[in-house]
Formats: structure tokens, sequence, C-alpha cells
């Protein structure tokens, strides 16, 4: 695997509009903001950390599936994951929740009520 990360110390993330862009593919409201890292989903390799939030009352519709790995932190706000597609029903998480998902696992689809903010690890494996 190709690491795609530098070093980097301790340093202000902006947590307002600055730097958040809406992922491809998400409807709007949820918006990701890059913290470390490139992941290259046509060459199959690299490593981001990332920042995923989602604005209140947004859902996704469908399940997810990928090719790489990922770990999902829920820091703050509440997520709830296997809705249907009018944002129905589901688990609902709280703050201080993990996921681990190998490649090809299908999850989601998701709904955050109040809003929430995640951190997530995407990479490919070795």
């Amino acid at each position: 695997m190709k690491m795609s990360k530098s070093h980097s110390e301790f340093f202000p993330v902006d947590m307002g509009a600055e730097g958040w862009a809406p992922p491809p593919g998400y409807p709007a409201g949820i918006e990701e903001k890059i913290l470390s890292g490139h992941l290259d989903e046509a060459g199959k390799e690299g490593f981001r950390t990332r920042l995923l939030r989602f604005k209140p009352g947004v859902y996704t519709t469908a399940p997810f599936v990928h090719d790489y790995w990922e770990e999902v932190y829920l820091v703050e706000g509440d997520l709830t994951v296997g809705n249907d597609e009018q944002g129905n029903g589901g688990t609902p998480f709280k703050p201080h929740t993990y996921a681990c998902r190998p490649p090809g696992a299908f999850h989601g689809p998701f709904k955050s009520e109040g809003g929430c903010v995640l951190v997530e690890l995407h990479y490919y494996p070795n």
C-alpha cells in the first residue's frame, strides 16, 4: 500500500464553514473535511482520515458498500443506522460509539435527528 499521509502535530481544526465539502454521492446536508491523507479509489490505495458531519434532519436512502476498510467513531450528536428511504426507523446511537467495517460490508442508510460529527478512517488492505 502506498502511504499517503504526512507527519502532522496537533493543529487547530476549523469546525466552522471553512474546508468542508459535500462528499460525492451524498445528499445535501452531509459534509466532509479531510484531516490527513488521500484515498485513491480508482487505484485502490491510500489512507485518509476525515470528519463527516450531518446537519439536523439529514438522512441517506440506500445502504453503502465500498472496497476499503472503514472505521467510524461518533464524536458528537446522534446517528441512526438502518432507516428506510423516508428516513423512518433504524437503530439510534449516541456519542462515543464505534464501528469497524471490512471491504464489501453493506451499511446504512443513516440519519441524524439533531446533527452529528463522525471521525472516519478509510484504507485499502495491504
